[in-house]
This record gives C-alpha cells, structure tokens and sequence, in this order.
C-alpha cells in the first residue's frame, strides 16, 4: 500500500505546475515526522522526485520547501538509511543542488 500511495504521490513533487509541485513538498514536510523510518521501503523512490529539480529550482517557494524536506529527512530518519540516496544525487547533481547534498553529507 506504501508504494502504491506514495508511486502516485511523487509525480506531483515534481509537476510542470509550481503550485502543485510546492504543495506536494510542503505537504511532505509535514508527513515525514509522522512516518519516519517507516519510509525505508520508498525512500530511494521519493530522494529523486523530491530533490532533481527542486534543489536547483529558481522558485524560492520550491527551493525553500525542498531544503525543509532535506532538513526532515534528517532530522526523523535513520541516517544509514539516506547515506546511499544522497551519495548518489550529490554525485549526479550539479549547481546548488549539487553543494546542498554535499552539506547534507558532511
């Protein structure tokens, strides 16, 4: 049901529409402290559609709620089970989205 719910959910983290795709984050935000490690089974699925186009986003709406997001995932999530999905996007990324995982790593 998990996957189910949230393979519906992550297109609209990254819908063409910017009111969508920055509801969706904010409305992450919010379910992250409420699933914390629960997630485990989607993370590597959500990572990508929360941070691709988000982090490098010249929408600072958008940007601001894919920053909160990153923050919430830190802050509620076994850090074993984020350091293979943010190795990865800091590797492929580039610009500021590239420097805001690198941080996260540190």
């Amino acid at each position: 049901v998990l996957f189910q719910i949230f393979d519906a959910f992550k297109s609209r983290l990254h819908d063409s529409n910017s009111k969508v795709n920055q509801v969706a984050l904010e409305t992450m935000h919010k379910m992250i402290p409420l699933l914390k490690d629960n997630l485990s089974p989607v993370i590597n699925m959500l990572i990508p559609a929360m941070v691709d186009n988000n982090l490098n986003s010249k929408n600072p709406g958008i940007y601001a709620a894919a920053t909160n997001v990153i923050q919430a995932l830190c802050q509620h999530l076994d850090n074993y089970l984020l350091l293979q999905p943010f190795c990865t996007k800091a590797q492929f990324l580039n610009g500021k989205a590239k420097q805001d995982m690198t941080e996260k790593l540190a």
